[in-house]
């Protein structure tokens, strides 16, 4: 009841504008101690990739792109938190307005663009968390990276954040960075995660650490496209894989006023096409990787008919704007 009526009041602002009171808010409401604590251990604690997770909700990428919350989101109860995505270098992103709600539908359109301050600057920030739970970190190239040195870039981003990463969550999906969807295709992803993989390896062998590799991936792809990409993960022995990022698709909002903006498509609309891209996922991988269900979460039916199709975690972001903090905790209770 809380919750519902401060977004009213959050409504009233411009989305982003909304998204930075609300996350500072948050922080001071932390720091002051008012926010109670949430247990996030549960009966349904799961070990995947090597990691314990002690429930199954997590939060998605895209909230917190800076780690300038960790801590205050920690107390929420998510089992686990993903920030980023993160990039080498700092980048502003696209113009503004680049994020629009569709209050109808319970959905958001972004054209963010990656706005984030670069990875020396997250490292410096990640030094100060007090959070010690599982941390996974969003990297990806600049948008001004050809397509052919993108491997730099991630490289970049692992050497200087595998001290704070439980794992690295490897986007290649976002469509609003022009060309990084082409890393999904086989002649690009097969050269990636194999410089991927051999940098993992080199981690391990001198700091005895194996941080597990998680791809990203577009629910826009062709059912013959997925497939081949499934194959291209169990080759390269990847240790998870995210399904999905935002859509380009606009089917189910053309009553929608900004329907017609460019962007990535989340919320509500996503769910029944992101569940079937896990869905025909676990047909090829047959839980030898472990899949994270992300995409229109916004209830416990929506949730659970991700873990039918063969999720094994989930993640929220938009659900979360529309129903609050309740949201984590009626999830953490019943998944």
């Amino acid at each position: 009841m809380l919750y519902q009526l401060l977004k009213t009041c959050l409504f009233m602002l411009p989305p982003e504008t909304a998204h930075h009171v609300t996350l500072q808010s948050l922080k001071i409401a932390h720091q002051l101690k008012l926010i109670k604590p949430f247990d996030n251990a549960t009966e349904t604690a799961c070990t995947l990739m090597g990691l314990t997770f002690p429930n199954k909700i997590g939060l998605a990428a895209g909230l917190d792109k800076d780690a300038h919350y960790v801590d205050a989101l920690s107390s929420l109860g998510f089992g686990y938190l993903e920030i980023g995505s993160i990039t080498p270098k700092a980048q502003y992103g696209n113009p503004k307005p680049r994020l629009f709600r569709l209050t109808q539908h319970e959905a958001l359109i972004n054209r963010m663009g990656f706005n984030n301050e670069g990875a020396l600057a997250a490292v410096e920030r990640l030094k100060k968390i007090n959070y010690r739970g599982i941390l996974g970190i969003s990297i990806t190239k600049n948008k001004e990276t050809p397509l052919e040195d993108s491997a730099e870039d991630y490289l970049f981003c692992m050497r200087h954040l595998w001290p704070f990463a439980s794992y690295f969550a490897i986007n290649i999906s976002s469509p609003n960075t022009p060309g990084l969807r082409s890393l999904q295709q086989e002649n690009y992803l097969q050269n990636l995660l194999r410089i991927l993989k051999q940098e993992q390896k080199t981690i391990h062998d001198t700091h005895h650490l194996l941080i597990p590799l998680v791809v990203k991936i577009s629910p826009d792809l062709s059912w013959d496209a997925l497939h081949s990409l499934a194959v291209i993960l169990l080759e390269q022995k990847v240790e998870g894989v995210i399904a999905t990022n935002t859509t380009l698709a606009r089917d189910a909002i053309k009553d929608e006023r900004h329907h017609t903006e460019d962007g990535g498509l989340s919320g509500k609309p996503l769910q029944a096409q992101s569940t079937q891209v896990i869905r025909r996922l676990h047909t090829v991988l047959q839980d030898k990787i472990p899949i994270i269900g992300c995409g229109g979460i916004s209830d416990i039916a929506s949730a659970r008919e991700k873990l039918e199709a063969g999720a094994s975690l989930l993640q929220l972001y938009t659900g979360l704007i529309y129903h609050g903090p309740q949201l984590i905790r009626e999830l953490v209770k019943t998944c």
